[in-house]
């Protein structure tokens, strides 16, 4: 019988959907969002799969943290699902979500039986120009004050931003992000700037002995689409590029993202 379950652990607001006995699956949202983005998906999966969704510290519900190095936030997710006696697991992370599931399964490689990085930028050479409307929101300048007055057509303007056609934005994230603050906002995004440019995403995956599946919009405006074959150079990688979706492939193409997901999270393939 499925469920749906709501706790707090660890700085994390976790919610729980699908029967408990079936494969685990977690699932990381991306900076600036919270676990409400994975919610046109998680119908489909939670019907074959124990879904965990992770509100991260500072996104969403959860209060802010002291630090969002991306280990660290790594290591509160393995907290958290040690607490809940899940392992192994097949973790997917969205965009910077995928950073996350990285450095768990660096950090924890007996935890994770899969990975799956759903528009993870593989290097800082990735990046590419931000349309106009996110980098005044995101700048020093203006960024701050437009923070304050965002209107929930803003905030849903932040997400369709990086959507390349229709998006089903869920209600429930843009209440969710109006509680994400513009500090950790930024912090968070040099965070994750940092630990790419450390070591790239395709090369930590080379030294993991794990299946990975990367999924990537063929018109993604935040990350070169073609930087997706980057992940070629992971021996365990397979590359699903998904024509005309955008960056947040959950709600351009939430059917097409979740049948690949229940497939790779039940075969690895």
């Amino acid at each position: 019988m499925g469920i749906h379950d709501v706790q707090h652990v660890h700085g994390m607001h976790v919610v729980h959907d699908g029967p408990q006995e079936a494969p685990p699956l977690v699932l990381i949202h991306g900076s600036g969002v919270s676990g409400s983005s994975w919610g046109p998906v998680v119908p489909a999966l939670a019907s074959r799969n124990h879904v965990i969704r992770l509100d991260l510290p500072g996104h969403g519900q959860p209060p802010p943290a002291p630090s969002y190095d991306v280990r660290e936030q790594a290591a509160r997710v393995a907290a958290a699902l040690d607490e809940f006696a899940l392992g192994p697991v097949v973790v997917a992370g969205h965009s910077s979500g995928g950073y996350i599931a990285t450095a768990l399964a660096e950090q924890r490689p007996g935890l994770v039986s899969s990975l799956v990085l759903i528009s993870s930028g593989p290097s800082p050479h990735a990046l590419l120009a931000q349309p106009v409307f996110l980098r005044v929101l995101m700048g020093p300048a203006l960024g701050p004050l437009l923070w304050r007055i965002r209107s929930d057509a803003m905030l849903r303007r932040r997400v369709t931003a990086l959507c390349s056609g229709p998006a089903e934005v869920p209600e429930d994230l843009i209440a969710e992000m109006r509680g994400i603050g513009y500090h950790t906002f930024r912090t968070v995004l040099r965070q994750n700037g940092a630990y790419i440019a450390e070591r790239s995403v395709p090369d930590r995956l080379s030294a993991l002995d794990v299946p990975v599946l990367v999924i990537f919009g063929s018109a993604d405006p935040r990350w070169d689409p073609s930087s997706a074959h980057d992940y070629d150079a992971a021996p365990n990688a397979r590359i699903a590029q998904l024509p005309g979706v955008g960056h947040f492939p959950m709600l351009e193409a939430p059917e097409t993202t979740g049948e690949l997901l229940l497939g790779f999270a039940a075969t690895g393939r």
